[in-house]
């Protein structure tokens, strides 16, 4: 399979679709959201939870938020956050800087495996004691009665919420006169269609249990983030404050191609590692520069129509095994990339704005060159595999197709405005089909 017959096959998808655009109704959850009077934003560093703030029982002179991943094949760590000066009042200072260097842990809180897996734990200091609390009942016997909000916030981070420090409506706090807190904090992501990004409102008692209060749909997904190669250790999910819809629509789509950036440059440096020819490593080189273009383009489009995209935030990886770059292929190259291709064309053909369409044409030709080089790829790295490692990247592809199946034939509140030149739930099934029968199987 190389670009020309891409090609070939999407003009026959193309040809059979007689898609017109739907029309965006309303964006988010609409009204009935939580009440945010009298609430404040979490205390940040950089962007991060800060660990300032904290009352535990017995004072640290050094609080360091760790995150670890790759919980179940090669662990590794980084600091989160911190705060404090580390072995301030050790009487052996040497000695605990190195047991701080080589404290490392394979578990804590706010585990998760999606789609890596990664946890945090929290690191102390006290004179020359170093310790580690690799749960969150570990975390709340080190907090001991939750007294502040920041502990507050850092009971609702460790069971898994997320915090925003910038958008009160997704992350904020309040003290109550009875010594409960109220947080708002969200859970999901507004990308692909049945997805939602969700508020709650939490109760956080001073035994640490947190109570869920309200709930309310904040944003729903669109079909629209099946485009592009989404990079391992994608932390951020491209959700923003939503004033437009087709800026969000752009918005997210940006999000996606910065983060594709990313990826494209770590699977160069795969690549190389694993002894692909150099032709493979320059193009994956090249399609990094594509999605720098691609970025900008849709940043211009987000911001023409109110919204301000998100950085995307990734999470730095070792190098992974071969079987691990082709499974990660046929996923996001094989089927995502090579779907997203289409529509991009599609949208080529279709959007009634003249300014996607021309970006669009552009986009279409590029998606499908990154797409001739997951092929590519695949070809390489699967006759490289054993037998049995090459069923599994098969098995993968095929579970890949399914779960896409699914997203774009999915219903949704909303549809995407005409500007957008997208296919229709049963014209997306319908290419999904096809690329399935003639590529894909």
């Amino acid at each position: 399979m190389n670009s020309d017959q891409l090609r070939r096959l999407f003009a026959r998808a193309l040809s059979a679709s007689l898609a017109s655009p739907l029309l965006l109704t309303g964006c988010g959850g609409g009204g009935g959201g939580i009440s945010l009077e009298g609430f404040s934003p979490p205390t940040c560093d950089d962007g991060r939870l800060s660990v300032r703030g904290l009352s535990p029982a017995t004072q640290p002179d050094f609080v360091e938020m760790r995150l670890i991943a790759d919980l179940y094949t090669a662990p590794w760590q980084q600091t989160f956050v911190s705060s404090g000066t580390a072995c301030e009042t050790a009487t052996q200072p040497v000695a605990c800087h190195a047991e701080l260097e080589a404290l490392s842990s394979e578990k804590g809180f706010r585990s998760s495996c999606e789609p890596d897996c990664y946890a945090y734990y929290l690191v102390t200091t006290r004179g020359d004691a170093v310790e580690a609390h690799t749960s969150q009942e570990g975390l709340q016997a080190f907090l001991g009665d939750i007294d502040t909000s920041q502990e507050a916030l850092l009971q609702v981070f460790a069971g898994r919420y997320d915090l925003s420090c910038t958008e009160l409506e997704k992350g904020a706090v309040k003290a109550n006169a009875d010594g409960t807190f109220n947080v708002v904090a969200t859970k999901g992501f507004a990308c692909g269609e049945g997805s939602n990004l969700t508020q709650y409102l939490l109760e956080v008692r001073p035994s640490g249990e947190v109570h869920v209060k309200q709930t309310h749909v904040l944003e729903r997904g669109t079909k629209g983030c099946t485009v592009g190669r989404r990079p391992a250790g994608l932390r951020s999910d491209g959700s923003i404050a939503c004033t437009d819809e087709l800026g969000q629509h752009f918005a997210l789509i940006a999000h996606l191609e910065e983060a594709s950036i990313t990826a494209f440059l770590r699977l160069r440096d795969e690549l190389a590692l694993h002894g692909a020819a150099v032709e493979l490593q320059q193009a994956a080189l090249r399609s990094a520069l594509d999605e720098v273009a691609h970025t900008e383009v849709c940043g211009r489009l987000a911001r023409r129509h109110g919204a301000t995209p998100a950085r995307a935030v990734v999470a730095p990886l070792p190098p992974r095994p071969l079987l691990e770059v082709a499974l990660d292929n046929a996923v996001e190259g094989c089927v995502r990339e090579t779907y997203g291709a289409l529509l991009a064309h599609h949208q080529a053909l279709h959007a009634e704005d003249d300014e996607v369409r021309e970006a669009m044409v552009r986009i279409a030709e590029d998606e499908t060159r990154h797409a001739d080089l997951s092929w590519a790829i695949d070809r390489w790295a699967v006759e490289r595999l054993p037998a049995a490692e090459q069923e599994a990247v098969r098995a993968a592809r095929q579970r890949a197709v399914e779960a896409l199946r699914a997203e774009v034939s999915a219903p949704t509140d909303t549809a995407l405005l005409r500007a957008l030149g997208l296919p229709e739930p049963e014209v997306a099934v319908a290419m999904v089909e096809l690329l399935s029968r003639e590529l894909w199987n």
